[in-house]
């Protein structure tokens, strides 16, 4: 499955009829499993339905580093993405890719 970062957007967990998607490294995992973190009232409700990626990458909550570019990280930072992304792969299904 491919989505565009607009189609993602449905899978943030707010229509309970639909799975929760996370977006890292154009990859969209399936993290539904996780709704206490990612869904609405979740301490990473912020990162449903988007790419991630640089938020992750920083350690960061803030809405605007929500998104996928990873343009500028340092390569601790790098490091600390590659890390969630084991994380994430050992823990949640991956269902498709983001439409560049």
């Amino acid at each position: 499955m491919e989505l565009t970062l607009q189609q993602l957007k449905q899978y943030d967990g707010t229509n309970p009829s639909k799975p929760i998607y996370l977006a890292m490294k154009g990859r969209i995992f399936d993290v539904t499993t996780g709704k206490s973190f990612y869904g609405p009232g979740g301490d990473y409700a912020m990162f449903a339905g988007k790419d991630a990626s640089r938020a992750l990458a920083k350690m960061s909550k803030d809405e605007d580093d929500v998104v996928g570019s990873l343009h500028g990280l340092s390569d601790k930072e790098m490091g600390v993405l590659n890390d969630w992304e084991k994380k994430f792969e050992a823990k949640y299904p991956i269902v498709g890719r983001v439409a560049s």
